[in-house]
C-alpha cells in the first residue's frame, strides 16, 4: 500500500491541550486551530517525504524506514529519530518522549501523536 497522495485534514481531536504541553504559545495555537492542513507523502520504496502545510506554516520530513533521520516537530524543534513501519500501512516514530503513529486505511490517514497520558489525533482524506 502506497502512502502517496494529497490528504486535506478533516478532523482532529485534542489539539489545544496537546499544543500547550508541547509548549505553542497561545497565538499560535489559536491560529492553528481551525486552519485547514495539508499533508503532502511522496513514498518510493522505504524513502519517504512529507510536507505538512499549515496556513503559512510548512514542516517538512524526509527520512528512509528504518534509518535515523532528523525530523522537524510542530514547535520547530529538530530531532532524531527512527521510523518504522508496521505491516504495510502503519508508520511509528518516536520522538523525544512523543509517539506518532500514522495509519492509512484506504483514503484516510490517521495520525495519533501520544506524549504521556495526552493524545492528539488527525484525521485526513486523500483529495
Amino acid at each position: 500500500m502506497s502512502f502517496t497522495g494529497k490528504y486535506e485534514l478533516q478532523s482532529q481531536e485534542n489539539f489545544e491541550p496537546f499544543m500547550k504541553a508541547l509548549g505553542l504559545p497561545d497565538d499560535q495555537i489559536q491560529k492553528g486551530k481551525d486552519i485547514k492542513s495539508i499533508s503532502e507523502i511522496t513514498q518510493d520504496g522505504k524513502k519517504f517525504k512529507v510536507t505538512v502545510t499549515t496556513g503559512t506554516k510548512v514542516l517538512h520530513n524526509e527520512f528512509t524506514i528504518g534509518e535515523e533521520c532528523e525530523m522537524e516537530m510542530l514547535t520547530g524543534e529538530k530531532v532524531k529519530a527512527v521510523v518504522q513501519m508496521e505491516g504495510n500501512n502503519k508508520l511509528v516514530a518516536n520522538l523525544k518522549g512523543l509517539k506518532s503513529v500514522t495509519e492509512l486505511n484506504g483514503d484516510i490517514i490517521t495520525n495519533t501523536m501520544t506524549m504521556g497520558d495526552l493524545t492528539y489525533k488527525r484525521i485526513s482524506k486523500r483529495i
